[in-house]
Formats: structure tokens, sequence, C-alpha cells
């Protein structure tokens, strides 16, 4: 599946992005291309709307996580809103993870987060 981004800056301390789509390996680059473009110096939040993301893999949480870091480093924040039961269940799982959670390969990640979000939206 593809991914759109719509974007929205607001300022040159907020940017606003609304994803619709498959945020995955594939599309991961697209996002992060994205926000190194938009995200300058003064950029202090990132505002993702995420109602029409259907899917978000380790790989978009790494974009997502690698922007924050960024955006904290310098006492900015991202923001989310409208994610769904399946990707805000992703969200929670990753939160509360413990440090020492393994996977073999990133496959296999992925195929856990995707069994989690296929199970929330039932």
């Amino acid at each position: 599946m593809s991914l759109k981004i719509i974007e929205r800056k607001t300022s040159d301390e907020a940017v606003s992005l609304e994803l619709q789509g498959s945020l995955d390996s594939d599309t991961a680059p697209q996002l992060d291309e994205c926000l190194a473009r938009v995200a300058g110096p003064e950029t202090r939040v990132i505002a993702l709307e995420l109602s029409e993301l259907t899917f978000i893999s380790s790989a978009g949480l790494r974009v997502i996580f690698k922007t924050l870091k960024q955006l904290k480093a310098r006492g900015g924040q991202i923001t989310v809103s409208g994610m769904s039961k399946g990707v805000r269940k992703v969200f929670e799982i990753v939160r509360v993870m413990p440090d020492l959670t393994v996977f073999a390969s990133q496959k296999e990640m992925d195929d856990y987060l995707e069994a989690v979000q296929r199970r929330a939206e039932l």
C-alpha cells in the first residue's frame, strides 16, 4: 500500500502532516525525506494527523522516533492525533515494551505489530 503525506506548514516553528495509507518499510523513507525537508532548525512542533493511517510498521516507528529525538534535543516535540485503534495499540505496546524485548528480525517484529493492529480493530 502507498503513503500519502499532506503537508500544512503553519509557521517556521510548527508543521502539520496528515498521513494516509500505510507507513511501512517501503514508505518510511518517503516520510523520512518529508520530515527532513519540512523540519527546519526553528521547528519546535510537528503535528501528525493519523486518522487515515491504516498500518504502521517498525520502520515507520523508527522514522517518527528518530525525528522526535532530534526535536527533543532542541526543546521540541511531536504530537499525534486521530489514531485508529490498531495504530494506537502499536504506540501503546512500543511505549511499555521493556528495553530488553528482542525480535529475531524486522520481519518478525512487523508480523507481531500487524497481528496486534488486526486484533485491536476487531
